[in-house]
């Protein structure tokens, strides 16, 4: 049986860590590559992703200055060269070049702001400083977003794209920021314009985080940028859609209605159950079929809803197929869903489930199915 893979185990091994020593050890006189290496690697085993992290700022802070100016010195020389500023997209660096970001928050955030800042800026042209800046606007907001609203406008897409992700409100594995959408929606009225696919992509995550607190001023916000034709229709069109993801699954009138999908439009939808009994770890089958009236735009999921313990359910949505309904060819689709005994995140359990059929937002069919062990 292969080896299961681990993330952590791929980003900090004996390979990243003697790229790592090898930067600081021909960019900062005196520094022992060896010594650093030897002591990164001793702390990995006891230590996840994000304590590997912190782990490496450790090693490095070791054989630095003790002034924050030096040290920030010292970090810029030891840099490689920024990411290539040719790219659009997938760009992301390594994450072994975070430390810059975890020194300027642990040395530079209450006595040396302005330094520290100049820090992430350059570090983040070689590994996003989207975790680090938060610190900073939490601290210093009005300094903070002075400055970001300089980075806008900055010739370089990844100074551009820690705008909006570094402001995102549910940013994944980060700490929460104390901002509101008054704070950060001017940001993205500039960025949302951007030609890079990697600063699109952040725009519309940071609007889909804000879908799952204030879904209207998402929905008044792709309206006007709509309206005011900065951004390529086909770009805001995906845009639109990936900002609107989380509201679509939850069958949101007003998402729905942006991506041309009509809730209240008038269906009949059959729904069909392949596999009415079947063991976990088997595979769900089922057909469905959409008639409508007239010519229309669908956009079909499904929803199955799960038997717990006690008596209690969970539910998940899952996207299915998105087309066209005629009265002359109904809308087909079949779909084989395996229920995975061995999913770290959701456990399954025999009894009676269910599945959903939504169409345009809008549940139209159901059908049961019996989970055995």
């Amino acid at each position: 049986m292969a080896d299961k893979f681990s993330l952590k185990d791929h980003l900090f091994n004996p390979q990243t860590v003697d790229q790592l020593a090898q930067e600081y050890a021909a960019g900062v006189p005196h520094f022992d590559p060896q010594k650093f290496a030897r002591a990164a690697l001793g702390g990995f085993d006891t230590r996840e992703l994000m304590a590997r992290l912190e782990w490496l700022a450790d090693c490095i802070e070791a054989q630095l200055a003790e002034g924050f100016d030096a040290m920030a010195d010292q970090l810029e020389a030891a840099m490689p060269a920024p990411l290539d500023p040719a790219l659009q997209d997938d760009d992301f660096g390594h994450f072994i070049h975070a430390v810059p970001g975890i020194l300027a928050v642990r040395h530079g955030l209450e006595a040396h702001r302005p330094r520290a800042m100049d820090l992430l800026y350059r570090a983040t042209q070689r590994f996003s400083m989207e975790f680090y800046i938060r610190a900073f606007l939490n601290r210093w907001p009005q300094e903070t977003l002075a400055m970001l609203q300089k980075w806008v406008q900055d010739d370089n897409y990844h100074v551009r794209r820690l705008v909006s992700e570094g402001t995102r409100p549910k940013l994944p594995w980060a700490k929460s920021v104390d901002l509101t959408p008054d704070q950060t929606l001017p940001l993205l009225d500039i960025l949302h314009a951007d030609p890079t696919r990697y600063v699109t992509r952040s725009v519309a995550n940071h609007l889909n985080d804000l879908s799952k607190i204030r879904s209207d001023l998402v929905l008044e916000h792709l309206a006007s940028w709509k309206a005011a034709g900065k951004q390529t229709a086909k770009e805001l069109d995906w845009m639109t859609r990936h900002a609107l993801r989380s509201l679509i699954k939850e069958g949101h009138p007003g998402a729905m209605m942006a991506l041309g999908y009509d809730p209240d439009v008038p269906v009949t939808v059959d729904l069909d159950i392949l596999t009415p009994t079947l063991a976990v770890g088997e595979t769900l089958k089922f057909n469905c079929q959409v008639a409508a009236a007239t010519d229309l735009p669908v956009l079909v999921d499904y929803r199955i809803t799960f038997a717990r313990p006690e008596g209690k359910q969970g539910s998940k949505v899952f996207k299915l197929k998105q087309g066209k309904a005629t009265p002359s060819k109904p809308f087909g689709v079949s779909k084989a869903h395996k229920l995975k005994g061995d999913a770290t995140t959701f456990r399954l359990y025999p009894g009676r489930h269910m599945v959903t059929v939504q169409v345009n937002g809008v549940d139209r069919a159901q059908a049961c199915f019996e989970l055995t062990d």
